[in-house]
């Protein structure tokens, strides 16, 4: 019978989550000394919010407890969601400089670059 029980098992699809997953729209720029991510996230406080740099992947993902103060309710009711992206960075940011602010909703990533990758002016010597 545990026979039984063990396949009937093995045929059902695996279920990741049961909680409706967003991604927060993001803006990226970028100059000669940096790229700068601005994330919107409305109703994320920073105990919510989790940033992190692991082999080249940036992940931001948290949890969205609150309603926030202009969003839209699902059905009349806020319902609480989870959030997450994933960036791939490009090679040559100094992940160790790497500095996040959270204002008003807006997440704001400053990535710095190396300083190999930045332009430099070369002096000319007279001689």
């Amino acid at each position: 019978m545990s026979t039984e029980i063990t396949k009937a098992e093995e045929q059902r699809p695996e279920r990741v989550s049961e909680r409706r997953t967003v991604l927060p729209r993001v803006d990226l720029y970028e100059n000669n000394e940096e790229l700068l991510l601005l994330a919107d996230l409305p109703g994320v406080s920073k105990k919510e919010l989790a940033i992190e740099v692991n082999e080249g992947v940036l992940s931001l993902e948290g949890r969205r407890k609150e309603p926030p103060e202009s969003g839209r309710l699902i059905g009349g009711e806020f319902v609480p969601a989870d959030f997450a992206r994933r960036f791939t960075l490009p090679d040559g940011i100094d992940v160790e400089k790497i500095t996040a602010d959270l204002k008003d909703g807006v997440l704001t990533l400053q990535l710095p670059k190396a300083a190999a990758l930045k332009p430099r002016q070369i002096p000319i010597k007279a001689g």
